[in-house]
């Protein structure tokens, strides 16, 4: 894996006409300028729709029905639809990316008929599934089929939901099977726990840092964390970082600029900027996000997964990419702030580059409780980024130790630097080229 990537993630029923060729040259452009190398088509996999049992219409993508089909509803020609989706897979491969889609270990459908081993009983609230049973044989074996039929199709990775609620050892020696006929294929594992990071990073590539990086930002975008506990998490995770999938909005999250998280996006740009720049791990993209949608059709600031759904900045996205109207100047001017940090996290600095955390040794102007500044450098460039997480506006000289200075060739001992509430300052530094 080449440093940090960008993953969008996206349900196609939501974009333009809800089918697989809505995916043409005009949204894969689109993307292109946001840097985006994966994109994550949600709810490909056929789920259950139109049964008594099904939440909402036309159903959730996790209640998987057909673990070889794909949902009728996206294809112009419903009985084409395996055509269309390799198809746009092949699309998707021509326009420069990699396509990554759903794997559910742990449930399927009430509905499901295939041969994995399946309980009677559901989690949780998760009445449209039953739990799949990983005690017998029949099930790992069924789903090196599953996988192996999917990256037959082109597929080049999969976000694999609820992990946690799976064998750990069977899980992977399913993963490890099926690596070794696709050795490229990507594994991203939606992993909350923080103690269990270490032992599913042996089979999976990225896991979410969820409880770390994700609920550190949100508490301090609600004032009831510190800005120190995101160097502490950093810390803690070591040699795992690298690994990490940073995000601040999903399908099973509220949404950024919702009244139910930051209330705006204007209130959510350091977090941004922390969340797409420190580090070489990866970056999620939520598609609207970058439109500043806030979910304002849905339920407590969420996208709905479950019902025909219409977020405005999508349709506003799609009259875009079609004829350069629909946007908002508000939605143009949160989109192009998104394309400005996509191509800083997109270059070699901040894609692969040395990270140094600064917030060690700043002076008593800097509040480590609602501030963080860090420094990006790789031989050849190097940047300083202030994030402001308070309602003040920020000035201060960030110190640039001799140790730093050392290694990275950062000239200067310090630079002023401003940031807007909530905002960031993201600054290019003269440096010595490194050789």
């Amino acid at each position: 894996m080449n440093g940090k990537q960008i993953i969008y993630q996206v349900l196609p029923r939501l974009w333009g006409d809800g089918t697989f060729a809505s995916w043409n040259s005009e949204s894969f452009s689109y993307l292109h300028k946001l840097c985006v190398d994966y994109i994550w088509y949600t709810g490909i996999p056929r789920h259950a729709t139109g049964k008594d049992f099904v939440k909402g219409n036309p159903g959730s993508p996790y209640a998987i029905s057909d673990w070889y089909d794909v949902n009728g509803y996206l294809a112009s020609s419903p009985r084409r639809r395996m055509k269309e989706f390799c198809d746009l897979v092949a699309r998707t491969h021509d326009a420069g990316f990699k396509c990554i889609i759903d794997f559910i270990p742990n449930h399927v459908a009430c509905d499901y008929s295939g041969e994995l081993a399946v309980f009677d009983f559901c989690d949780g609230d998760w009445t449209d599934t039953r739990k799949v049973n990983w005690s017998d044989p029949r099930t790992p074996a069924e789903f090196v089929k599953i996988l192996r039929f999917w990256a037959s199709k082109g597929v080049d990775g999969f976000r694999c939901d609820m992990v946690e609620l799976v064998p750990l050892e069977a899980l992977k020696r399913v993963i490890e099977e099926v690596k070794s006929e696709y050795p490229d294929l990507l594994f991203v594992a939606e992993v909350y726990q923080k103690e269990n990071y270490a032992p599913y990073s042996q089979c999976f590539d990225f896991l979410y840092d969820k409880s770390g990086s994700y609920d550190i930002l949100r508490g301090i975008l609600a004032g009831t964390r510190s800005a120190r506990e995101l160097t502490w998490n950093w810390q803690s995770l070591g040699t795992l970082q690298p690994g990490m999938l940073n995000f601040l909005e999903n399908h099973d999250e509220q949404r950024l600029a919702s009244p139910w998280f930051a209330g705006s996006t204007e209130k959510g740009w350091a977090a941004v900027a922390f969340s797409m720049l420190f580090n070489t791990a990866s970056f999620m993209l939520y598609a609207g996000q970058e439109a500043g949608e806030d979910a304002a059709e849905g339920h407590e600031g969420r996208t709905s997964i479950f019902e025909w759904c219409h977020p405005a900045s999508l349709g506003h996205i799609w009259s875009y990419i079609r004829d350069g109207k629909g946007l908002s100047r508000q939605e143009r001017s949160v989109l192009a702030r998104y394309k400005q940090l996509c191509l800083l996290a997109a270059s070699p600095v901040f894609r692969n580059g040395g990270v140094w955390d600064l917030c060690y040794c700043q002076d008593s102007s800097f509040n480590p409780d609602k501030a963080f500044a860090f420094a990006r450098f790789d031989g050849h460039e190097a940047y300083a980024v202030l994030c402001n997480f308070g309602p003040d506006e920020l000035e201060a000289t960030i110190q640039f130790p001799a140790e730093l200075r050392s290694v990275s060739g950062i000239k200067t001992n310090g630079a002023a630097m401003k940031a807007a509430p909530f905002d960031c300052c993201i600054l290019k530094l003269e440096c010595q080229h490194k050789h």
